[in-house]
């Protein structure tokens, strides 16, 4: 059996203060205006339909707390990383000049960037906090490429609903909605504490998404997909995902 999640204890908790019927209402509103995650299904389903409902209908817009350089964490934790595969190796000798990002999917104009195309982009900064569902979390300097910039360049089609975005590690990625797409601190951050983004915590590329949990900043980001369905993607919402039991929608 999976361990329960943090959020998932909470919205438990939720499901048994308010009521099953009560939730059920709730969820049938949000179905009606588009508002059920992924992950809808099962005996947490109604509680991550109000958690990721009430945010979308009253924090659409909210910010991530941005932090001043004096509390850049001094030594910020890096976690284990999973073996480095030989194409990264390979690209990691070349300073990754040879590094690429795909985007693809329910786009107008698929495209390929280097690191050099993307930071031809203009660029943003942000001093942020990575929170991790373990418990531990650190403050760093990000710089890179908002995310939506990039998309938008490829012109997104108007039915999508989704980005799936790729590790290099071909068994790790994640997902999120059009909205923490579009929202400007969401990041293809190259970038750290003025320096390139160091291996240890996700270079040469890693997408920041500063408003969730630190497990859907994927590292080694690769490839970008654009889609109106998650159906046939393995992700944490599959019991083998090495993400198993916790929540599609991580907001924090």
């Amino acid at each position: 059996m999976s361990k329960m999640s943090r959020r998932q204890f909470v919205t438990a908790g939720l499901a048994a203060t308010a009521g099953v019927s009560g939730l059920g209402v709730a969820a049938n509103l949000a179905k009606r205006y588009g508002l059920v995650p992924p992950d809808s299904g099962g005996i947490y389903g109604p509680g991550e339909t109000l958690t990721y409902a009430a945010q979308r209908l009253f924090a659409r817009h909210s910010l991530a707390r941005e932090f001043p350089r004096s509390m850049i964490s001094k030594v910020p934790f890096a976690n284990d990383m999973p073996p480095l595969n030989d194409a990264f190796k390979r690209l990691q000798a070349g300073a990754f000049a040879d590094w690429r990002l795909s985007v693809e999917g329910m786009v107008a104009r698929p495209a390929s960037y280097s690191l050099a195309d993307l930071r031809s982009f203009p660029l943003r900064s942000q001093i942020t906090e990575v929170v991790c569902e373990e418990g531990w979390s650190y403050v760093a300097e990000w710089t890179g490429t908002p995310l939506f910039d990039v998309l938008k360049a490829s012109g997104i089609l108007p039915k999508a609903r989704y980005l799936v975005y790729f590790s290099i590690d071909p068994d790790w990625w994640e997902s999120i909605d059009m909205a923490d797409v579009q929202h400007p601190q969401t990041l293809l951050a190259w970038g750290m504490n003025d320096g390139d983004l160091p291996v240890a915590f996700g270079g040469p590329l890693r997408l920041r998404v500063p408003r969730q949990l630190g497990y859907k900043s994927v590292k080694f980001v690769n490839r970008l997909m654009v889609t109106d369905s998650l159906k046939g993607f393995v992700s944490a919402l599959d019991p083998k995902s090495p993400n198993s039991g916790y929540a599609w929608y991580a907001g924090i």
